[in-house]
């Protein structure tokens, strides 16, 4: 097998154990027996657990993003649409990836993951306000700042869908609304 079809391998079954355990269930030790593998193999891919965890929490991230901007290439040019196609994909994502938020709180404090956090977060903003510059007089600093307040709130909802207390439905419903009636109000920057 190829180095990176095992370090694919491996974070399968990484993403596996952390869904069906949790976060606290994985080491590099329990992921080696797991995939059925010699520890210093998965030490070769993976040099410490945080190093895995994040590596897990980018993949899921860019999996997240790939199916954004796959969304919205196929969205119309309707603002209201984009939302939809926005919000649907977000929590597209979190209902089928629950798993990343055990990541993220599994690496809290981490140096690495907040600045890998800031650069995933900064590059999904990009993608958001990117894809609603047409339908807003808002533009530069204004536009992204508004942006990085719509994803506050869709993180908000994702926790709220997690435990349980909303719907996926409702979820989108409530970002796509927040979407439509946040980028055209007011002077533009």
């Amino acid at each position: 097998m190829s180095k990176q079809a095992r370090r694919e391998q491996l974070l399968d079954t990484a993403l596996a154990m952390v869904r069906a355990q949790g976060a606290d269930a994985l080491t590099l030790p329990t992921l080696a027996e797991a995939a059925g593998v010699s520890r210093p193999i998965v030490y070769s891919h993976f040099d410490t657990r945080p190093a895995l965890l994040l590596a897990l929490y980018r993949r899921l991230y860019e999996r997240h993003r790939a199916a954004t901007a796959e969304a919205l290439d196929t969205a119309g040019s309707d603002a209201t649409q984009i939302a939809w196609v926005m919000s649907a994909a977000y929590f597209g994502c979190a209902a089928d990836m629950p798993e990343f938020t055990a990541i993220s709180a599994a690496l809290k404090g981490d140096p690495a993951m907040d600045a890998a956090q800031l650069e995933m977060l900064d590059s999904y903003t990009d993608l958001m306000a990117d894809a609603l510059r047409p339908h807003s007089g808002r533009t530069g600093r204004d536009l992204r700042l508004r942006c990085v307040g719509l994803l506050g709130a869709a993180e908000a909802l994702a926790a709220e869908l997690n435990r349980g207390r909303i719907t996926v439905a409702a979820a989108i419903t409530a970002l796509a609304d927040l979407i439509v009636g946040s980028p055209g109000a007011g002077s533009s920057d």
